[in-house]
């Protein structure tokens, strides 16, 4: 599998009054990642494509430990499974080797209009795949 990751700084508005990130931020973190692995498999607009949205449909997550202002860390995401209408991923957040964060995101497609689900495009679905299986080159 292709590990996707992205490096990114804590900033003072991710944290909180104690001066550790606040929790619900790793999870704006994750998405920011899963946002960047998208747009690295040419898809510019990610939540939107092709009238269908990607959004999510449940989430996991287990904290470690904190990272805290100014820290540099980093934020993994790995494909776990392409189905026809749902993706599930496994995210982590890194502050150098240690893992501070683990989350287990499932993504849903939708009709972008009806908020049905849809189908994901085929092109999709083999570039995603292609990431599970190791053919991928998406690091940033």
């Amino acid at each position: 599998m292709t590990e996707f990751s992205v490096p990114m700084r804590v900033y003072i508005e991710d944290t909180d009054a104690g001066g550790i990130v606040y929790y619900a931020n790793y999870l704006k973190f994750m998405e920011r990642a899963r946002t960047e692995l998208m747009r690295s498999l040419g898809y510019d607009k990610p939540a939107l494509f092709d009238g269908l949205q990607l959004v999510v449909h449940e989430v996991q997550i287990k904290y470690h430990s904190s990272a805290v202002l100014d820290d540099e860390i980093s934020v993994a995401a790995t494909v776990d499974a392409v189905k026809k209408v749902t993706l599930l991923m496994s995210q982590n957040v890194y502050r150098g080797d240690t893992l501070l964060c683990e989350g287990h995101v499932k993504l849903a497609c939708l009709n972008a209009l009806t908020k049905k689900p849809a189908a994901m495009p085929t092109l999709m679905v083999q570039k995603l795949n292609g990431l599970m299986a190791g053919n991928g080159s998406v690091n940033q």
